[in-house]
């Protein structure tokens, strides 16, 4: 188990769902803010979507494409950058937070960087920023979430890394475990991980056990045997979440 309390084997079998299915597991689990605070509040594009899932360990990292300055005084931050993302074990996903937003002037992304990055144990990233060379992106086998593309990259190079940022009106530190695709970002706290997994799975299960099969198993009943199928369903599912988890909440 690593330290933040999730099998690395586990991580990866976060993929074979969606995003929605994990935040249903979460939701089952969790005593935070289930409305806001670990997922994106503002639209987020998937650039390969045909690639599914990604999840992977927050890497963080401002940008400001805009400012000339940054490139004239430190002339060696994508080697301290570079470093410091080759030390942190993957599977890992890039957050970028662009300080321009919401002008877009330039990426951090394209094809050599996102190739850089695969080397260095990262499956892609989420950016408020753009993104740039998609077709290269997706060719790299690195998944991109970004507010939109441009085609240059300006003055873009790693202002501070290794902090909190925040993204489409989520907070995100360094570390933290993400879960995403073309529905948006959802961001795991740390205390929430360990259960995730089979919290995931029982509400998958819970679900197609009783409120889906009761829409599936209702083709030529009578609107009030219908109605009577879905409710009674309902109240099974109420029931396994409270009895497996002790949560209050309702479907």
């Amino acid at each position: 188990m690593s330290n933040n309390g999730i099998l690395y084997s586990e991580l990866l079998k976060l993929k074979r769902w969606n995003t929605p299915t994990i935040y249903n597991g979460w939701e089952a689990i969790t005593k935070h803010d289930r409305t806001r605070g670990h997922f994106n509040l503002e639209e987020t594009k998937d650039f390969m979507p045909e690639m599914g899932p990604m999840v992977g360990r927050a890497v963080t990292v401002v940008i400001e494409p805009s400012n000339p300055e940054h490139l004239q005084n430190n002339l060696d931050a994508w080697s301290k950058y570079r470093n410091y993302v080759a030390d942190i074990p993957g599977p890992k996903i890039i957050v970028v937070q662009d300080l321009d937003k919401p002008q877009v002037i330039g990426s951090f992304w394209g094809e050599v960087n996102s190739n850089i990055h695969r080397i260095l144990g990262c499956v892609g990233t989420i950016t408020d920023g753009a993104v740039r060379d998609v077709n290269e992106m997706f060719n790299a086998g690195f998944k991109a979430i970004a507010r939109r593309m441009c085609i240059g990259h300006a003055y873009s190079i790693p202002v501070r890394w290794g902090c909190e940022v925040e993204v489409f009106g989520c907070p995100v530190k360094p570390g933290q475990l993400i879960h995403a695709d073309k529905h948006g970002f959802l961001v795991i706290p740390k205390g929430d991980e360990e259960r995730l997994l089979e919290a995931v799975i029982f509400m998958d299960n819970n679900e197609c056990n009783t409120v889906i099969s009761a829409a599936r198993n209702s083709t030529g009943k009578s609107k009030d045997g219908f109605l009577h199928n879905i409710d009674k369903a309902n109240r099974e599912f109420n029931r396994a979440v409270r009895n497996r988890f002790k949560n209050k909440g309702e479907c």
